[in-house]
Protein backbone atom coordinates (compact mmCIF):
# COMPACT_ATOMS: atom_id res chain seq x y z
CA UNK A 1 0.00 0.00 0.00
CA UNK A 2 1.45 3.34 -1.25
CA UNK A 3 1.72 6.29 1.28
CA UNK A 4 -1.12 8.30 0.14
CA UNK A 5 -3.07 5.31 0.13
CA UNK A 6 -2.25 4.57 3.29
CA UNK A 7 -2.98 8.57 4.51
CA UNK A 8 -6.31 8.40 3.15
CA UNK A 9 -6.96 5.27 5.63
CA UNK A 10 -5.54 6.66 8.56
CA UNK A 11 -7.46 10.10 7.85
CA UNK A 12 -11.21 8.27 7.13
CA UNK A 13 -10.51 5.88 10.49
CA UNK A 14 -9.41 8.79 12.66
CA UNK A 15 -12.27 11.26 12.12
CA UNK A 16 -14.88 7.81 11.82
CA UNK A 17 -13.57 7.61 15.51
CA UNK A 18 -13.98 11.18 16.04
CA UNK A 19 -17.71 11.16 15.13
CA UNK A 20 -17.82 8.31 18.10
CA UNK A 21 -17.50 11.62 20.67
CA UNK A 22 -21.73 12.35 19.23
CA UNK A 23 -22.68 8.95 21.37
CA UNK A 24 -22.61 11.30 24.29
CA UNK A 25 -25.36 12.97 23.31
CA UNK A 26 -27.67 9.90 23.86
CA UNK A 27 -27.24 10.97 27.68
CA UNK A 28 -29.85 13.46 27.19
CA UNK A 29 -32.09 11.91 25.02
CA UNK A 30 -32.13 7.89 26.63
CA UNK A 31 -33.90 7.47 29.52
CA UNK A 32 -31.33 7.06 32.63
CA UNK A 33 -32.63 3.34 33.48
CA UNK A 34 -31.84 2.36 29.94
CA UNK A 35 -28.33 3.94 30.33
CA UNK A 36 -27.46 2.42 33.34
CA UNK A 37 -28.67 -1.09 32.11
CA UNK A 38 -26.73 -0.56 28.91
CA UNK A 39 -23.60 0.85 29.70
CA UNK A 40 -21.57 -2.07 31.80
CA UNK A 41 -22.39 -4.22 29.46
CA UNK A 42 -20.95 -2.09 26.98
CA UNK A 43 -18.04 -1.58 29.15
CA UNK A 44 -17.18 -5.42 29.16
CA UNK A 45 -17.15 -6.21 26.17
CA UNK A 46 -14.82 -3.34 25.28
CA UNK A 47 -12.36 -4.52 28.15
CA UNK A 48 -12.87 -7.86 26.27
CA UNK A 49 -12.34 -6.47 22.33
CA UNK A 50 -9.48 -3.91 23.93
CA UNK A 51 -7.92 -7.03 25.80
CA UNK A 52 -8.03 -8.68 22.91
CA UNK A 53 -6.61 -6.42 20.57
CA UNK A 54 -3.44 -5.89 22.38
CA UNK A 55 -2.35 -9.51 22.68
CA UNK A 56 -3.42 -10.92 19.62
CA UNK A 57 -2.99 -8.16 17.20
CA UNK A 58 -0.69 -5.33 18.27
CA UNK A 59 1.50 -7.00 20.64
CA UNK A 60 2.19 -10.06 18.32
CA UNK A 61 2.93 -7.40 15.15
CA UNK A 62 5.63 -5.67 17.16
CA UNK A 63 7.32 -8.72 18.14
CA UNK A 64 7.59 -10.40 14.82
CA UNK A 65 9.77 -6.83 13.51
CA UNK A 66 11.43 -5.70 16.70
CA UNK A 67 11.67 -8.64 18.84
CA UNK A 68 10.15 -9.82 22.52
CA UNK A 69 12.29 -7.61 24.39
CA UNK A 70 12.37 -4.45 22.65
CA UNK A 71 8.43 -4.88 21.88
CA UNK A 72 8.30 -5.55 25.71
CA UNK A 73 9.85 -2.03 26.73
CA UNK A 74 7.57 -0.64 24.26
CA UNK A 75 4.67 -2.21 25.83
CA UNK A 76 5.75 -1.56 29.22
CA UNK A 77 6.04 2.28 28.18
CA UNK A 78 2.53 2.46 26.97
CA UNK A 79 1.22 1.05 29.87
CA UNK A 80 2.93 2.99 32.20
CA UNK A 81 2.21 6.51 30.17
CA UNK A 82 -1.46 5.87 30.75
CA UNK A 83 -0.69 5.17 34.53
CA UNK A 84 1.11 8.78 34.77
CA UNK A 85 -1.73 10.52 32.74
CA UNK A 86 -4.12 8.97 35.26
CA UNK A 87 -1.93 9.90 38.11
CA UNK A 88 -0.86 13.80 37.50
CA UNK A 89 -4.11 14.50 35.98
CA UNK A 90 -6.06 13.34 38.95
CA UNK A 91 -8.19 11.98 36.02
CA UNK A 92 -10.02 8.59 35.93
CA UNK A 93 -12.22 7.60 33.26
CA UNK A 94 -16.07 7.05 34.55
CA UNK A 95 -18.39 4.84 32.28
CA UNK A 96 -21.33 5.35 35.24
CA UNK A 97 -23.76 7.81 33.56
CA UNK A 98 -24.79 8.85 37.11
CA UNK A 99 -21.10 9.66 38.31
CA UNK A 100 -20.57 13.19 39.40
CA UNK A 101 -18.01 15.80 38.69
CA UNK A 102 -16.75 19.36 40.25
CA UNK A 103 -16.82 22.24 37.59
CA UNK A 104 -13.00 22.44 38.17
CA UNK A 105 -12.40 19.13 37.35
CA UNK A 106 -14.19 19.17 33.89
CA UNK A 107 -11.43 20.24 31.89
CA UNK A 108 -9.17 17.94 33.79
CA UNK A 109 -11.67 15.15 32.10
CA UNK A 110 -11.19 16.87 28.82
CA UNK A 111 -7.35 16.98 28.67
CA UNK A 112 -6.72 13.58 29.58
CA UNK A 113 -8.82 12.06 27.43
CA UNK A 114 -7.46 13.87 24.82
CA UNK A 115 -4.48 12.96 25.78
CA UNK A 116 -5.68 9.77 25.98
CA UNK A 117 -6.91 9.96 22.20
CA UNK A 118 -3.64 11.11 20.93
CA UNK A 119 -1.94 8.07 22.07
CA UNK A 120 -4.40 5.50 20.76
CA UNK A 121 -4.04 7.57 17.38
CA UNK A 122 -0.36 7.14 17.31
CA UNK A 123 -0.51 3.28 18.49
CA UNK A 124 -3.55 2.26 15.91
CA UNK A 125 -2.06 4.46 13.18
CA UNK A 126 0.86 2.46 13.90
CA UNK A 127 0.07 -0.99 13.73
CA UNK A 128 -2.01 -0.10 10.63
CA UNK A 129 1.34 0.45 9.19
CA UNK A 130 2.80 -2.29 10.21
CA UNK A 131 -0.23 -4.63 8.75
CA UNK A 132 -3.29 -2.89 7.67
CA UNK A 133 -5.86 -5.95 8.72
CA UNK A 134 -4.26 -5.84 12.41
CA UNK A 135 -4.57 -2.18 12.12
CA UNK A 136 -8.56 -2.79 11.63
CA UNK A 137 -9.27 -4.68 14.32
CA UNK A 138 -7.24 -2.46 16.39
CA UNK A 139 -9.74 0.26 15.50
CA UNK A 140 -12.71 -1.89 16.17
CA UNK A 141 -11.10 -2.87 19.33
CA UNK A 142 -10.85 1.23 20.83
CA UNK A 143 -14.20 1.90 18.93
CA UNK A 144 -15.57 -0.76 21.11
CA UNK A 145 -14.14 1.22 24.00
CA UNK A 146 -15.33 4.82 23.04
CA UNK A 147 -18.59 4.11 23.28
CA UNK A 148 -19.02 3.76 26.89
CA UNK A 149 -16.43 6.05 27.42
CA UNK A 150 -18.15 8.79 25.54
CA UNK A 151 -21.21 7.90 27.19
CA UNK A 152 -19.57 8.59 30.35
CA UNK A 153 -17.70 11.55 29.67
CA UNK A 154 -20.34 13.19 28.62
CA UNK A 155 -22.52 12.54 31.85
CA UNK A 156 -19.65 13.62 33.61
CA UNK A 157 -19.65 16.77 32.13
CA UNK A 158 -23.05 18.04 32.12
CA UNK A 159 -23.68 16.52 35.94
CA UNK A 160 -20.47 18.80 36.35
CA UNK A 161 -22.67 21.71 35.59
CA UNK A 162 -22.22 22.04 31.82
CA UNK A 163 -24.82 22.70 29.22
CA UNK A 164 -24.89 19.87 27.34
CA UNK A 165 -24.42 21.42 23.80
CA UNK A 166 -21.10 22.85 24.93
CA UNK A 167 -20.34 19.16 26.28
CA UNK A 168 -20.99 18.03 23.54
CA UNK A 169 -18.85 20.51 21.51
CA UNK A 170 -16.08 19.80 23.83
CA UNK A 171 -16.45 15.91 23.61
CA UNK A 172 -16.01 16.04 20.12
CA UNK A 173 -13.18 18.89 19.59
CA UNK A 174 -10.79 16.53 22.14
CA UNK A 175 -11.83 13.03 20.14
CA UNK A 176 -10.02 15.20 17.30
CA UNK A 177 -6.56 14.43 18.82
CA UNK A 178 -7.25 10.64 17.50
CA UNK A 179 -6.91 11.31 13.90
CA UNK A 180 -3.82 14.33 14.79
CA UNK A 181 -2.17 11.41 16.38
CA UNK A 182 -2.76 9.11 13.75
CA UNK A 183 -1.43 11.72 11.16
CA UNK A 184 1.59 12.43 13.33
CA UNK A 185 2.74 8.19 13.61
CA UNK A 186 2.33 8.03 9.63
CA UNK A 187 4.09 11.23 9.28
CA UNK A 188 6.80 9.60 11.60
CA UNK A 189 7.10 6.42 10.20
CA UNK A 190 10.15 6.82 8.13
CA UNK A 191 12.01 8.20 10.95
CA UNK A 192 11.26 5.79 13.49
CA UNK A 193 10.37 2.00 13.71
CA UNK A 194 6.23 2.15 13.57
CA UNK A 195 6.30 -1.53 15.42
CA UNK A 196 7.22 -0.06 18.76
CA UNK A 197 4.54 2.76 18.53
CA UNK A 198 2.41 -0.80 17.61
CA UNK A 199 3.46 -2.35 20.60
CA UNK A 200 3.05 1.26 22.68
CA UNK A 201 -0.49 1.36 21.78
CA UNK A 202 -1.08 -2.21 22.96
CA UNK A 203 -0.27 -1.18 26.43
CA UNK A 204 -2.27 1.56 26.61
CA UNK A 205 -5.06 -0.93 25.72
CA UNK A 206 -3.97 -2.90 28.09
CA UNK A 207 -3.78 -0.64 30.93
CA UNK A 208 -7.18 0.69 30.18
CA UNK A 209 -8.93 -2.76 30.15
CA UNK A 210 -7.33 -3.83 33.33
CA UNK A 211 -7.38 -0.59 35.53
CA UNK A 212 -10.18 1.35 33.96
CA UNK A 213 -12.85 -0.94 32.74
CA UNK A 214 -12.59 -4.51 34.69
CA UNK A 215 -13.18 -2.48 37.74
CA UNK A 216 -16.04 -0.91 36.38
CA UNK A 217 -17.90 -4.47 35.78
CA UNK A 218 -16.43 -5.67 39.33
CA UNK A 219 -18.10 -3.29 40.62
CA UNK A 220 -21.71 -4.93 40.04
CA UNK A 221 -20.83 -8.50 40.52
CA UNK A 222 -24.71 -9.13 41.73
CA UNK A 223 -26.07 -12.92 40.38
CA UNK A 224 -26.71 -12.93 36.84
CA UNK A 225 -25.02 -9.20 36.04
CA UNK A 226 -21.71 -10.63 37.10
CA UNK A 227 -22.43 -13.75 34.98
CA UNK A 228 -23.72 -11.60 32.01
CA UNK A 229 -20.58 -9.27 31.92
CA UNK A 230 -18.10 -11.74 32.35
CA UNK A 231 -19.63 -13.42 29.13
CA UNK A 232 -19.98 -10.33 27.21
CA UNK A 233 -15.44 -10.08 28.13
CA UNK A 234 -14.79 -13.09 27.07
CA UNK A 235 -17.50 -13.14 23.75
CA UNK A 236 -14.79 -9.74 23.31
CA UNK A 237 -11.87 -11.43 23.60
CA UNK A 238 -12.80 -14.71 21.98
CA UNK A 239 -14.19 -12.36 18.88
CA UNK A 240 -10.81 -10.72 18.67
CA UNK A 241 -9.04 -13.95 18.87
CA UNK A 242 -11.10 -15.82 15.90
CA UNK A 243 -10.25 -12.53 13.98
CA UNK A 244 -6.57 -12.69 13.90
CA UNK A 245 -6.79 -17.15 13.41
CA UNK A 246 -8.79 -15.92 10.48
CA UNK A 247 -5.67 -13.59 9.22
CA UNK A 248 -3.73 -16.07 10.44
CA UNK A 249 -5.28 -18.83 7.99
Amino acid sequence: MDRALQLVWILAGGLAMSLIAMVGGLTIVLPKRWLDRLVLPLVAMAAGTLFGGAVFHMLPEATQTIGPLAAGGWLASGFTAFLALEQFLQWHHSHRTDAAAPRAGSWLILLGDGLHNFLGGLGIAATFLANPQAGITAWCAAAAHELPQELGDFGVLVHGGWPPRRAFMANVLSALTFPLGAVIAWAAARHVEVAGLAAFGAGNFLYIAASDLIPEIKADAAGGRAVLHFALFTAGVGLIAAIAGVMAG
